[in-house]
């Protein structure tokens, strides 16, 4: 997904890998006559993420934003209640805590992932702390040794905010087995995508039947209801949501899935392209993946030297047609939240970080080309 309409021969900042067999899948689900949310595909595609992430269960949902509500509300989140969430992160992390009527409060990451600091999160822990929300930035997991000591000693939960770490590990431990409950972004920038989509994660039964049925309106699937001969008329007991993923979009997944190792495999490639071309560069400190953890490199966000330009860096590099943003929020500077403590390394990096191009389409000669245009760039942005 560009940032605008593709120029011939832009490198954009992402772009889906899509193709045939993701063509095909969506045709036979076209010939099975259930194209709607909560059917077969999808049933099919929890069962098979479920496993690739070492978990006993999945649900498919509309984004990762709706897993991310069915899981506080799953914890039983509501008003009064204040929930820890990671600062650098697209607010949609903390506008989930909004939703039940609790609070976010959030807390500053380290300055060499980018992943919330439990130091931080330790500090903040208070009579009205009932959870905390990890995110796994850019796809590299959170330090969820510590972070699961502290919640446990306290007796909160812990949330993994997954959205872009499919194929991510930490310690051997694939991403969404990193804490009880997990929830995953398949939007179109993501390493595995059907355009929009989610999945909330867990081994617990009794969590993933609640996220379950809130999904669907607070009902049993119509699917599951469709082949019995009697004619149930079921009962609405507390209120839902229509936050299911529909059939098209999961077959999409199901192909997607298949195709992880790859896609994560050349991503992985482009970073290490990256890296060999630009270890030398004065002004831009690179992402790295501490010893005990893999990322999925989601993106591939640099940290421009507070004498460097990062607006003009960015006007240097979409001149040539190479995409480009801000890495991601320092959610904390957001207006919806009102006036909160502050995160200094957070807002450091939501000012000075600057995403380039990452995706599994980049040939060689693209990640040359980005690496030389961002080289110039820096050196005349000083």
């Amino acid at each position: 997904m560009a940032d605008g309409p593709e120029a011939p021969g832009a490198v954009p900042l992402g772009r889906p890998s899509l193709g045939d067999a993701e063509l095909a899948a969506v045709a036979e689900v076209f010939r099975s006559g259930w194209v709607a949310g909560a059917g077969p595909a999808c049933r099919a595609f929890e069962e098979e993420f479920a496993a690739a992430c070492g978990a006993g269960h999945a649900v498919a949902v509309a984004n990762c934003t709706a897993a991310l509500h069915l899981a506080l509300l799953a914890y039983g989140v509501g008003p009064g209640d204040e929930v820890i969430v990671a600062d650098y992160t697209f607010p949609a992390t903390g506008h989930a805590v909004l939703f039940t009527g609790a609070t976010p409060v959030f807390a500053d990451v380290r300055a060499d992932t980018a992943t919330v600091d439990p130091a931080a999160v330790a500090a903040l822990v208070g009579p009205r702390t009932v959870g905390v929300i990890a995110v796994d930035t850019a796809g590299l997991p959170a330090d969820y040794a510590e972070l699961g000591e502290l919640t446990e000693r306290h007796g909160v939960f812990l949330v993994e905010d997954a959205a872009c770490a499919a194929g991510a590990t930490y310690q051997g431990r694939p991403a969404g087995s990193l804490a009880p409950v997990a929830a995953f972004s398949f939007h179109g920038r993501k390493g595995i995508t059907c355009g929009e989509g989610g999945a909330l994660v867990t081994d617990d039964a009794a969590i993933a039947d609640k996220a379950r049925k809130l999904a669907a309106f607070g009902l049993e699937s119509a699917w599951t209801r469709a082949g019995r001969t009697e004619l149930p008329v079921p009962v609405f007991d507390e209120p839902g949501y229509n936050y299911k993923l529909s059939d098209l979009a999961a077959a999409i997944m199901r192909v997607q899935l298949a195709r992880l190792p790859e896609l994560l495999a050349r991503r992985r490639e482009v970073a290490a392209g990256y890296a060999a071309l630009l270890a030398d560069v004065d002004g831009a400190a690179l992402p790295r993946e501490p010893a005990d953890r893999t990322g999925s490199w989601q993106s591939y966000a640099v940290t421009l030297a507070p004498g460097v330009d990062r607006a003009r860096v960015a006007t240097l590099l979409r001149e040539q047609d190479i995409g480009c943003n801000f890495g991601t929020y320092a959610s904390h500077l957001q207006p919806v939240y009102g006036p909160r403590e502050a995160c200094p390394v957070s807002a450091g990096l939501f000012h000075r970080q600057l995403a380039v191009p990452m995706h599994a389409e980049m040939s060689d000669t693209d990640v040359e080309r980005v690496a030389e245009a961002l080289r110039k760039a820096v050196e005349n942005s000083r």
